[in-house]
């Protein structure tokens, strides 16, 4: 009988066959691929057992996850239930191993990426993280990076025509995902289930991903670092979309009137502007607003007269913690508005946007169809329309014809009528010419 040596590990094969398949796993090569997913694996056994995820050989009667093995699926079924029937009765061998164990209870993450700094618990988490700097899962279209070759091919089906982006509805509220682990994760919210508990302060949640961002709460730990300002993030989206505020990066735009903002949320308040919609209303004077923002800020500065946010440089005192906000830059000089064509930079978000409009021409003027005046403001804007047509005065005087730009042009105004009311030896009449 013939032996096929391989000089490098010192292996042997019976025959041509062993000995290529022997090679292959040495180089790491992944002969079996599946077919529903693509995902590729080293050995048949591993293709039979990842294909009963598919199968749904083993899945979760609570949740509909489906598992691996038996051994996996008992494992899953422990988190729903709380049963924690193994009791660590050993001892460490030495003093890392026991700080280790001691930091698997408290949930400190141990290894970190040396790219991004996001740390994990485990050396496999970390190992599968790794795939988006090394681009291994690499979307050709669009170059997106995944973690793993079912999360690419979850991905791909936004790309392709054939397939629903979101293949996978929920059948109690009617939203899709792009896999069946994201719904099982979602079809929580409706069956109430919150077995993943906090071990600080007992709050539950639907998955471990909402309870590791949890946690950071109670150890104020920030992983997401921005580079440019060195302000750091709890949650990865937040340092996203902080970044747009240096690149100036506008990613929703709406469709009617082609305005671009730097988050979702801005776009959906900005829409109501086309829709009129205004779904906030105060419980003391029924006046309804299009956004919760302004609600909160008219209860305080109409109804409450407090301003409790004090500068603790000049003890000048705001309604709101924005203003605050805004107004520690005139001290401290700061400019975290920058623009992406050169290297200026801005304390207010307007002077960004003028830079843009006057320098780069990026963005759209708002321009009066009458003496054709450009404003970037729209409440500018609209007050200098209001000055042409005096049809557009909405704020009409009740004691006489005479119509105002804004409230506040009104006000003024009344204290006129009120000084005629309740003194009638004082004659401050209106002299203005209607």
């Amino acid at each position: 009988m013939l032996i096929l040596v391989i000089v490098t590990c010192a292996g042997s094969g019976t025959n041509d066959g062993s000995l290529i398949a022997h090679g292959k796993r040495l180089t790491g090569e992944k002969l079996y691929s599946c077919s529903e997913c693509e995902e590729h694996f080293s050995s048949q056994n591993s293709l039979c057992s990842h294909m009963n995820i598919h199968t749904g050989k083993y899945k979760c009667t609570e949740c509909g996850k489906c598992c691996v093995s038996g051994y996996e699926l008992a494992g899953h079924k422990r988190g729903h239930s709380g049963q924690k029937p193994f009791a660590y009765t050993g001892s460490c061998s030495d003093d890392g191993s026991l700080t280790a164990y001691r930091k698997s209870h408290t949930g400190e993450q141990l290894y970190s990426c040396s790219e991004c700094e996001k740390c994990f618990s485990s050396q496999s988490s970390l190992r599968n993280h790794m795939n988006i700097h090394t681009g291994k899962y690499k979307c050709t279209e669009c170059g997106k990076c995944c973690v793993s070759n079912y999360d690419l091919a979850a991905h791909r089906r936004s790309h392709s025509e054939q397939k629903p982006l979101n293949p996978f509805e929920c059948t109690v509220c009617s939203k899709r995902f792009a896999t069946s682990g994201i719904l099982a994760v979602h079809s929580r919210v409706h069956s109430g289930d919150m077995s993943y508990k906090c071990y600080v302060c007992n709050k539950g949640f639907s998955g471990t991903t909402a309870l590791n961002r949890h946690i950071r709460v109670h150890t104020g730990d920030k992983p997401y670092k921005c580079q440019m300002c060195d302000r750091a993030f709890r949650l990865y989206g937040q340092q996203k979309r902080h970044m747009r505020v240096h690149t100036g990066d506008k990613p929703y735009r709406c469709k009617k009137c082609d305005k671009a903002f730097g988050q979702s949320g801005q776009l959906n308040n900005h829409m109501r502007v086309h829709t009129g919609d205004k779904p906030y209303n105060c419980s003391l004077c029924n006046k309804i607003f299009r956004q919760s923002s302004h609600l909160r800020l008219h209860e305080r500065e109409v109804h409450n007269s407090g301003r409790p946010y004090q500068c603790l440089l000049c003890e000048k005192t705001f309604t709101s913690n924005d203003k605050l906000k805004q107004h520690i830059r005139i001290h401290t000089g700061a400019k975290p508005y920058s623009c992406k064509h050169c290297s200026e930079c801005f304390m207010w978000s307007g002077q960004l946007k003028r830079h843009l409009l006057v320098s780069h021409n990026e963005g759209t003027w708002l321009t009066c169809n009458i003496c054709q005046k450009k404003f970037i403001k729209s409440d500018n804007f609209k007050r200098h329309v209001y000055l042409h047509e005096a049809v557009k005065k909405p704020y009409v005087c009740g004691e006489c014809p005479k119509r105002f730009c804004a409230v506040a042009e009104l006000k003024r105004h009344l204290s006129v009528h009120l000084d005629d009311i309740y003194d009638s030896d004082q004659n401050f009449l209106c002299h203005i010419p209607l």
